[in-house]
């Protein structure tokens, strides 16, 4: 067993974000559409533990999704 087998992390994929007022949400029925501030050739961010590591592609096939990464972001010190 390797040593950093047991180690928990959060990753998280954006694919945009947006900011609604929550009336409008709660007004939402099923099927609506939320408009994200980004546009479908731009590139989704990669989270680990609220750290942006990396940007990629969303890649579908068939009825599978996943992450093609394009870059990985230079650790500050």
């Amino acid at each position: 067993m390797s040593a950093i087998d047991g180690i928990e992390i959060e990753l998280s994929i954006a694919l945009g974000s947006t900011a609604l007022p929550i009336r409008q949400i709660l007004g939402m029925s099923r099927g609506a559409m939320i408009a994200l501030d980004c546009g479908q050739d731009d590139p989704s961010l990669v989270f680990v533990n609220g750290q942006l590591v990396a940007k990629g592609q969303v890649l579908v096939d068939e009825d599978r999704m996943s992450l093609e990464i394009t870059e990985v972001m230079k650790r500050e010190l």
